[in-house]
């Protein structure tokens, strides 16, 4: 797909159709977001795909807002960093799960982003379990890795909308 087509049909979606995508695909997808630059090119991001429905089912609870959806996922991806290596393990996963994203689309499915790092696993209670204690309980995390996010994905026929109108020459300065 073209590069252009792939950042404007990327949206997050929430709805899933229930056709799995094969490991192979998985693995590519992971593959590619492996190509991501990183601080120094430590390659500090790690991932665990899941692909199986009782797991995924449990992680939609990891947040009582915003998780929900894993349960519709047919296949979720837990990207996490490893912090003995860099201070910038956390902007290496955003820049990861970007690109893990990205090649979902290309690979003709859609994705939504699930925030973990430091996030409170219920809305009323900030100071209470954080969400990735609660991965911790479900899947097998390296001690040596903190989760940034979980991307949920599926293939969807879900059409979102158009992006509404607005001025992007207002986000762009020119230095002078």
């Amino acid at each position: 797909m073209e590069f252009k087509k792939v950042l404007a049909k990327r949206r997050s979606t929430r709805k899933f159709l229930p056709t799995v995508p094969s490991r192979e695909v998985l693995l590519d997808i992971v593959h590619d977001a492996l190509t991501a630059p990183s601080s120094r090119n430590m390659h500090t991001t790690r991932f665990l795909i899941v692909d199986d429905r009782e797991t995924l089912d449990k992680l939609a609870s990891l947040r009582d807002f915003g998780a929900s959806f894993l349960s519709e996922a047919t296949a979720a991806i837990v990207v996490m960093g490893d912090t003995t290596k860099t201070d910038l393990w956390r902007e290496n996963c955003a820049i990861s799960a970007t690109m893990l994203q990205l090649s979902i689309v290309d690979h003709g499915m859609a994705s939504c982003w699930v925030h973990a790092c430091d996030r409170p696993r219920f809305k009323d209670e900030p100071e209470g379990e954080m969400a990735e204690e609660y991965i911790r309980t479900i899947v097998n995390i390296p001690e040596n890795c903190k989760v940034e996010c979980v991307i949920a994905l599926g293939y969807s026929d879900f059409e979102p909308k158009p992006l509404p109108e607005w001025d992007a020459e207002a986000c762009v300065m020119w230095h002078k």
